[in-house]
């Protein structure tokens, strides 16, 4: 039953508005989402963004929006919602905004260069907290067995002989 209603929907052409660098990031998306007949409140509901942030995505007030990855995933998830090309609209995001990531931007230090004061005081890694757990497991076996030498523990949890042993 639903699906000759499907297709009917799906062969309505929808028409196709490619983003324009000339317009912007933020009048691009909305030309987009005017052309496909949508509501900011039903793009809204279909992304999980408040109207609020998309209204200043399409009215480019970076001030109101978040920074770096997160404005890219909100572009990247409006441009996935308007079936447009993502990578063009990431572009245009940078162009503007200059959003690119701290991964591609790195630049690589050559460990000769750096100075003693540049290295880290503590290897990177978790041999502090090995260390650390060790303390933990001595202290708690000295207390078991401080407390069965006490004669605080019952017979019935020592289970092996030698613990029984110690308590004597």
């Amino acid at each position: 039953m639903n699906k000759p209603l499907l297709r009917a929907v799906s062969s309505t052409p929808q028409p196709v508005v490619e983003p324009d660098e000339a317009q912007g990031l933020g009048a691009s998306l909305r030309a987009m989402r005017k052309a496909r007949g949508c509501s900011l409140s039903d793009a809204s509901a279909r992304l999980k963004y408040t109207v609020r942030q998309l209204d200043a995505l399409e009215n480019e007030q970076w001030q109101q929006l978040p920074k770096g990855v997160l404005l890219r995933g909100l572009v990247k998830n409006y441009g996935r919602f308007l079936e447009t090309d993502v990578e063009a609209l990431l572009v245009m995001l940078d162009n503007q905004v200059g959003t690119r990531s701290a991964a591609s931007v790195s630049v690589p230090v050559p460990a000769a260069s750096l100075s003693g004061a540049d290295l880290p005081l503590h290897p990177e890694g978790g041999s502090r907290s090995w260390g650390w757990l060790l303390v933990i497991v001595v202290l708690l076996a000295v207390a078991g067995i401080y407390a069965v030498d006490r004669g605080w523990v019952p017979d019935s949890w020592l289970v092996f002989d030698w613990l029984k042993a110690l308590k004597q």
